[in-house]
């Protein structure tokens, strides 16, 4: 079972879950904080999923790194590692985090849910509006009426400005609405 393999298959299940949600996108290597770490897939619908692959051939080894950046940005994270990870991936990712096994069946894999996911507790808002491009951050500092002297200055001081202006909640609505937004942005549509 190789990598590709499981992610078809995650694919596969995340389109039936959500087949009647026309506004939720299914993205791959989703890029975080800027881009110091990739989720394998992200699921943008009313909150932001991310899913992380580790199969039989993966190592554990970039986990701790990717777990702190995830639980800055991810509402909800679920691990799918394979059955041989399972238990050294517990003593690693926080207890809010699912865990999801692939198993073989026949010719396809299906997954079982080891642990689901909770809502993530401690969520940064500068790690979340660095989801949002400059102009994108601009604009809805511009709605907020938040875009004085700030409009020539770096992304960086966008971005803080923002972080600053909102509630996590309300925050975090804004940038999955605004790349939910994004037309024919990495998601295969």
């Amino acid at each position: 079972m190789r990598d590709k393999d499981i992610r078809e298959a995650l694919h596969r299940e995340l389109r039936e879950q959500h087949a009647h949600e026309p506004d939720t996108l299914i993205i791959d290597e989703l890029g975080l904080c800027q881009g110091s770490s990739r989720v394998d897939v992200a699921v943008v619908n009313g909150i932001l999923t991310g899913y992380e692959i580790k199969s039989p051939r993966d190592t554990l080894e970039r986990l701790p790194v990717q777990q702190e950046t995830y639980s800055k940005v991810l509402n909800r994270v679920v691990i799918v590692a394979a059955e041989e990870h399972v238990k050294q991936v517990r003593n690693i990712v926080p207890d809010w985090w699912g865990i999801c096994v692939p198993a073989e069946c026949d010719t396809r894999i299906d997954f079982y849910e080891e642990r689901p996911p909770r809502e993530n507790p401690s969520l940064d808002p500068y790690a979340i509006v660095q989801l949002l491009w400059r102009e994108e951050a601009l604009q809805v500092l511009e709605r907020l009426g938040l875009d004085r002297g700030v409009r020539t200055k770096p992304r960086s001081e966008i971005w803080s400005r923002l972080a600053n202006s909102l509630p996590v909640p309300e925050l975090a609505n804004l940038v999955l609405e605004r790349i939910k937004a994004r037309k024919g942005w990495r998601s295969g549509e």
